[in-house]
């Protein structure tokens, strides 16, 4: 036996109407108590529109992607950026093989050091294949030789000179001495034609490289003075390259 007593709507002293309280699970705009008239806003509205574009050409999107900084198109060339420009390397190239060709002084304006570890790499190549092992005399000379010739230079300039500015200038003037350990390969220099012919190689590097100093740094009539050390240097390497 089923006990229900009536309820009381004057006890909870709410609006809610037991008769109608079916109606409150009707989902429907009509029938939701806090429904008012109020449309919502455009904006928050979102219509279907159709897509224009084609599938492989979708349409060009403007804005601000075209103007966003780090787009790869705006980005420079990766050998720009490490500093790798073949115009220059070819340039620096040709004067150290012409050296009574009048040097630009603005040649050595931008410093490139892929020429000189290029020629460097070279030089110990071709003497691996003459049965010397000498990459670290090439690279310990090399450097040493750079703090030599940029002190000295220092110091006979008005003009303050880099260390990589040297160094790009001696390990381009590098290149006749490569030939010369080429030719070692095959041929024996320890002779009178191996001595004579070194002698010309040295004579060769030294001047390339007193004449684009002298270009670079201004210095008239100092050239000689400048030949000396270079012939020093390359000197050295030609005694490497003979025995």
């Amino acid at each position: 036996m089923e006990y229900s007593e009536p309820i009381d709507q004057d006890f909870y002293q709410s609006n809610f109407n037991t008769d109608e309280g079916q109606d409150m699970y009707n989902y429907g705009i009509s029938s939701h108590p806090y429904h008012s008239n109020i449309s919502p806003p455009e904006d928050l509205m979102f219509p279907e529109q159709p897509y224009l574009g084609q599938i492989l050409h979708p349409l060009s999107v403007t804005g601000s992607l075209h103007s966003d900084p780090d787009s790869f198109d705006d980005e420079p060339p990766l050998l720009e950026e490490l500093g790798i420009n073949f115009q220059h390397i070819q340039q620096k190239t040709l004067t150290v093989l012409n050296p009574l060709k009048q040097t630009d002084g603005s040649i050595m304006n931008e410093t490139d050091l892929t020429g000189p570890v290029v020629f460097c790499l070279a030089l110990g190549a071709t003497l691996l294949l003459a049965g010397k092992v000498h990459f670290g005399y090439v690279y310990g000379i090399s450097a040493i030789g750079c703090l030599g010739m940029y002190t000295l230079l220092n110091v006979m300039s008005r003009i303050e000179v880099s260390c990589g500015c040297v160094a790009s200038v001696l390990g381009y003037c590098l290149l006749p001495m490569v030939s010369l350990s080429s030719f070692a390969v095959f041929f024996s220099l320890q002779s009178i034609f191996g001595i004579v012919l070194a002698v010309i190689v040295i004579g060769w590097c030294s001047l390339s490289a007193s004449k684009i100093f002298v270009a670079t740094l201004a210095m008239d009539g100092q050239q000689l003075l400048i030949a000396y050390p270079c012939a020093l240097l390359y000197g050295v390497f030609a005694l490497l390259t003979v025995f």
